[in-house]
Formats: C-alpha cells, sequence, structure tokens
C-alpha cells in the first residue's frame, strides 16, 4: 500500500508531464543559458490622493539575473518596496501602473490581467516580506499556510501538502518540524518567522525572488543566518534575487550588483563592487560617506543634509538638488537621466550579451542581445563628484 508521502511523490511526478510543468522546465533551462530571468523598463507606478496623483517611481529600469543578487538601495520613503508591489502585481487599490513593461522569463506581466497574474504567483515569483507577524495569518497553522500553494498549484490533498509543508520547514533550517507543522506564527521567534515566510516564498522554486528587508527587526546574529539561508536557496535553486534594503554593509555582503533609488528614481546603477569603490552620483557618495569607519571618539559623524521631498513637490529639475553639494543652474532646469559613465566596463562574461558603453548616452534596458553598460548614473556631474 502506498503512503501519503508516495501518493504526493506520484502526483508531483504526474504533474511534471504536464504542459504546464514542461513550459516551466523550459523557462528554467533558458534562464541558465541566457542569464536574464526579470528586465525592468520604464516602470512608473502612481498614487491618487486627495491632494492629486503623485508619481511614486518614475522610469525605472534593471535587470535581475539568475544566481545572482540585485539590491534596492536608498533611504525609507524612496519607492523601492512600492517598486517590489508592482512587480509581484500587488499594489494598493489607490496605486495605478502607470507605464512600463515587466519582462519575467519572456511574459510581460504589465500587460497581464490580475486574475492572469495569479498563476505566475508561487511557480515564476515569490516574495518575502519585512514584518513576518503581520505577514502571516494568525488564525492559521504554518502548514496550513505553507501547504496553500501546492494545493492550489499542484492540486495536492490537505495531507498531501501537509507532508510538504514538513519538508519546507526542514529545507530552511526548522528544528522539530514534525511537531511544530500545527503551531502558529505567534509560537514561533521572529527568527523561526522570517524562515517561514522565506518557505512559503520558495515553496514552489521561483525563478525570481523578492526579499523586502527581510532582516528588519531581528538581531545581528539572526540577520546574519536569515541572509545565509537565502543565499544558501539562491544558490541551490539559481534563483534571481530582489534584496530590498538601506544597509549598506549588507548589500556590500550579499549583492552583486545595485540599483540606487532616490524618489522614485533609480539614480546610479552597477556591480556593487564598482558602485562602492567609485561613486558616480552624490546621493551614492553621501550615502556611503555616511557610514562611520575608523572614527575616533568624538568625532563628527558625517550625514546627508535635509530628506527627501514630498511626492507631491517633486522638483522640475534633479530630484535631489535640494540636498546635492554639485547642484547648479543645469541641475534646477534639466532633469538628467541615466547614462553610462565615463570608464564603465564593457560587458564580459557576466553580461554575455556584449558590446561597450559610451559615456553620454541615454540607458535603454535592452531586449534580445542589445549591448548593456555595466555602470549608469543620471548625475550632469558624474564625472567631478569624487573631486567634492
Amino acid at each position: 500500500m502506498k503512503t501519503a508521502t508516495d501518493q504526493a511523490r506520484a502526483k508531483r511526478s504526474r504533474g511534471a508531464a504536464t504542459p504546464a510543468a514542461a513550459a516551466t522546465r523550459t523557462a528554467a533551462v533558458q534562464a541558465k543559458a541566457h542569464d536574464v530571468v526579470l528586465q525592468v523598463r520604464d516602470l512608473a507606478v502612481d498614487i491618487r490622493t486627495h491632494r492629486g496623483t503623485v508619481r511614486a517611481v518614475n522610469s525605472v529600469a534593471f535587470e535581475a539575473r539568475a544566481g545572482e543578487t540585485l539590491a534596492l538601495l536608498g533611504e525609507s520613503g524612496c519607492g523601492k518596496s512600492m517598486t517590489a508591489k508592482a512587480l509581484a502585481g500587488i499594489m494598493d487599490p489607490v496605486c495605478d501602473l502607470a507605464d512600463g513593461e515587466i519582462v519575467l522569463n519572456g511574459t510581460d506581466l504589465a500587460s497581464l490581467s490580475a486574475r492572469e497574474r495569479l498563476k505566475f504567483a508561487g511557480p515564476e515569483l515569490g516574495i518575502v516580506f519585512q514584518d513576518a507577524l503581520t505577514a502571516l495569518n494568525p488564525v492559521y497553522t504554518v502548514g496550513t499556510q505553507l501547504g496553500e500553494a501546492f494545493r492550489i498549484h499542484r492540486g495536492l490533498n490537505a495531507k498531501e501538502a501537509r507532508f510538504e509543508a514538513i519538508d519546507l520547514m526542514k529545507r530552511v533550517g526548522i528544528p522539530e518540524p514534525e511537531s511544530r507543522v500545527n503551531s502558529y506564527p505567534h509560537q514561533f521567534s521572529g527568527g523561526m518567522r522570517q524562515r517561514i515566510l522565506i518557505a512559503m516564498a520558495v515553496a514552489l522554486n521561483p525563478r525570481l525572488l523578492i526579499a523586502d528587508e527581510p532582516t528588519t527587526a531581528l538581531d545581528v546574529t539572526v540577520q546574519a543566518q536569515i541572509m545565509q539561508l537565502l543565499r544558501k536557496l539562491r544558490e541551490e535553486g539559481q534563483m534571481a534575487v530582489i534584496l530590498i534594503t538601506h544597509d549598506l554593509a549588507v548589500v556590500a555582503e550579499e549583492a552583486d550588483s545595485v540599483a540606487v533609488m532616490y524618489a522614485g528614481n533609480v539614480v546610479e546603477s552597477g556591480p556593487v563592487s564598482e558602485v562602492f569603490a567609485d561613486p558616480r552620483h552624490p546621493y551614492t557618495k553621501g550615502l556611503l560617506e555616511s557610514v562611520p569607519v575608523h572614527l575616533e571618539r568624538g568625532a563628527k559623524l558625517k550625514s546627508i543634509a535635509g530628506s527627501p521631498p514630498e511626492l507631491h513637490d517633486i522638483p522640475a529639475g534633479c530630484v535631489y538638488q535640494s540636498r546635492c553639494p554639485l547642484v547648479q543652474d543645469i541641475c534646477r532646469a534639466e532633469r538628467p537621466v541615466l547614462r553610462p559613465v565615463a570608464g564603465a566596463r564593457t560587458p564580459d562574461a557576466r553580461n554575455p550579451l556584449g558590446g561597450s558603453a559610451v559615456a553620454g548616452d541615454p540607458v535603454n534596458i535592452p531586449s534580445g542581445k542589445e549591448p548593456r553598460p555595466a555602470r549608469t548614473a543620471a548625475c550632469h556631474f558624474s564625472e567631478e563628484i569624487n573631486n567634492v
């Protein structure tokens, strides 16, 4: 007689032969072959308020690659989480996707209806929220919540889904999963709840994982454990990971590339090692200089004066002009666009699309085999940054 575990495995095997499963395998092979999993082009999000419509995300463009981590970096309120919600299709009712393309494994999610996007949530895209206690449902056991994806997407019954939930809990390092699968979220520590959220996000082995400040409110030791877990899962599944954070140390340690956001705009992007060693936007430089390194007791801490502009008061020119030490008349009159910076690396083995960057040319994230520059910045004076 077959056990419930055997039956679950048989059902998964039968499901693997379906067209949907075959398409998933094909997409996974293509993602490994071509590297690019997600391409975001000219993404714009509007919010309807009682004072009128404001633009929260403006012309954002980047790409995420299989087996790599892209960090979205910036202060609170710069549009990082709103960008993530737009990618996942979980924006609030007052938000509208105003423009742009979100191409995930060849499918433009922005062109799909809400119902059509549901089939991508889980098998193709997973998201880890920053507050596990509010993200998890307090009235259902974690086993029920972990098994939901298997019941919906793979058609497993409750008993089969429970076995899958136990396997997931083992995978993310939760001790005694056979007994704890029947526990409720409040019965776990903050770090264990975060592991459960991660397990839910990777349950169906998505090609893209969005981690929205996954270590918020956790102590340093637990933060390290969570980041190590995300790294392990990324390497095992060759997932593309988008890590949203304002922690420069986490970005330096975990990310391969970074997109620095300010007031809903990407102001600089490129490989982490290059951006941190040679920032080409005054905001990026200000963030890096605000980190206390080798300071003596009593020394003055550096900081960026002022705060990001309100969405109702975004200036006509450069969005950073009110805080920038290099501001000139052109900054107030003309908004800079992302352009390749002089001396940018030409694409190499990590960018198999080929081509070279020419400083001054506007940047469009490409499709097909068009060249893509490695370093970009949206500043009229990107060459003078390090002379300040």
